[in-house]
């Protein structure tokens, strides 16, 4: 089997969330255990909103999973609107710079590409953060503008069309 056969995403709900939370991994998966996939506030925040946006859009969240091992996290990021899914990703420290991004990026494009709801996927990355910059463009995602972020500071705004 390629390595492109296997990472592959896998819907976050509650419960797994919650697992998560506990430091368990969900649906007989393995958990990372060199490095932490996200701090607990930030799982916290994540699992918020998850909640809230798959209230009204699903799915919402996955897990990347490369091997029967949840290497990182990906979700949507804020309500979508007029078909634009603004997503979010990362993935454990020690799991970075092994194609595991890429690959979760390009098999969103492809959910992406087959739901009618979604025309376009968004994201940004920091100025310095050169890696998440090549896994957008590797995927064909061009860049959109900037931006400043309260918290995150400078910001590349990007976009992949997917129809």
């Amino acid at each position: 089997m390629s390595n492109v056969e296997k990472t592959m995403i896998i819907e976050l709900i509650t419960r797994d969330f919650e697992a998560l939370l506990k430091g368990i991994a969900p649906l007989h998966l393995r958990l990372v255990e060199d490095s932490a996939l996200a701090p607990p506030e930030i799982l916290q925040m994540l699992s918020r909103l998850a909640a809230d946006i798959g209230a009204v859009f699903s799915p919402s969240a996955w897990m990347i999973v490369e091997d029967g091992e949840i290497v990182g996290l990906c979700s949507i990021v804020r309500v979508p609107q007029d078909g634009n899914i603004h997503i979010g990703y990362g993935v454990a420290p020690s799991r970075q710079g092994l194609g595991y991004t890429t690959r979760t990026i390009g098999q969103l494009l492809e959910w992406g590409r087959n739901d009618p709801r979604v025309a376009l996927i968004s994201a940004e990355t920091g100025l310095e953060n050169i890696a998440s910059q090549r896994v957008l463009e590797r995927n064909g995602f061009t860049r959109a503008g900037e931006r400043v972020d309260a918290e995150d500071g400078p910001l590349i705004c990007w976009e992949a069309a997917t129809a």
